[in-house]
């Protein structure tokens, strides 16, 4: 006889088995064989383009479902456990709470990044000034791709003589760019008043480069709080299973009684409180650096104060 809990078991494991093949993006070792097979013919080809078409649709899906995808089994796991489908619908709505961290994370990397890129721009271009270029040839041979979107804006206003500054400053806008605004403001003095431009992207690097040395400080100090309340937050997992392997069956008393609703109520409103309050007060430890980086006056004026490029 079919039962409740066999269904969900198969489901687990179904549903499993399906965020493995997104998260690791599958196995082609069957698509390879055919095409070895059927690669000198009509029928390669036909393979080959289905195959071509599927890898691209199976990239299309990856882009939009990531790591939260492993919510869904995890949640149906515990149902089966539990016999109930109250973990199934809490883990849908964690896949959502689970992508937006992981997009915020995501977009934290890519404005470190582009900030490693902005330091990188800064003193490329001061370097190639050194050496002896122009100012629009030196921003040429000191381009990087971490720029992203903007990148190509301030590239093609370079190399045909177009609004440089007027490009930096639309770049800046992006998270991470902000210090494209102090290039900014040095090219323009220097293009307009010959005041020198190299000693004042130097100087903006080195400043930038200190920020970044601070915020990697601070984060640093930061690990040990967060990983303690990590593991405050894992606590009570950590209380079911070992509930689970005294033999007491936690999840019956949370899923199918009335004082275990409410325990379950109460603390999840207590465990998402936490958490909150831990995050606020870390992101309160942050200084206004690293929510708002910018270039300082004292920087940008080094440029009036400059010789000749």
């Amino acid at each position: 006889m079919v039962t409740v809990t066999s269904i969900a078991g198969w489901l687990a494991v179904l549903c499993a088995g399906t965020a493995g093949w997104l998260a690791t993006g599958g196995r082609d070792g069957a698509r390879r064989r055919a095409r070895e097979l059927l690669g000198g013919g009509t029928g390669g080809r036909a393979v080959g383009g289905m195959a071509e078409r599927w890898r691209a649709a199976r990239l299309a899906w990856r882009g939009r479902v990531g790591r939260e995808v492993w919510c869904l089994p995890a949640g149906l796991g515990l149902g089966a456990l539990g016999r109930s489908v109250v973990p199934v619908l809490v883990s849908v709505a964690a896949l959502f709470v689970v992508r937006r961290w992981l997009a915020a994370r995501e977009a934290e990397r890519e404005r470190d990044r582009r900030a490693d890129a902005v330091i990188g721009l800064c003193a490329g271009v001061a370097g190639e000034l050194r050496a002896g270029r122009q100012p629009a040839p030196a921003l040429l041979a000191a381009e990087t791709p971490g720029l992203g979107t903007a990148g190509p804006a301030v590239w093609a206003a370079a190399r045909y003589g177009g609004d440089v500054p007027r490009a930096l400053r639309a770049a800046a806008r992006l998270p991470g760019a902000e210090g494209l605004t102090g290039m900014a403001a040095c090219w323009q003095v220097a293009v307009e008043g010959g005041a020198g431009l190299a000693a004042g992207l130097e100087r903006i690097a080195a400043g930038l480069r200190a920020r970044r040395d601070q915020r990697e400080e601070l984060r640093a100090q930061l690990a040990g709080p967060r990983a303690t309340a990590l593991m405050l937050a894992l606590l009570p997992v950590c209380g079911l299973l070992m509930g689970g392997a005294l033999g007491a069956d936690p999840l019956r008393v949370l899923l199918h009684t009335p004082v275990g609703w409410g325990c379950l109520v109460i603390g999840g409103l207590l465990e998402w409180g936490g958490v909150a309050w831990t995050a606020r007060i870390v992101a309160g430890a942050m200084p206004a650096v690293e929510r708002h980086p910018d270039v300082s006056r004292a920087e940008i004026s080094s440029c009036e104060r400059g010789t000749k490029w």
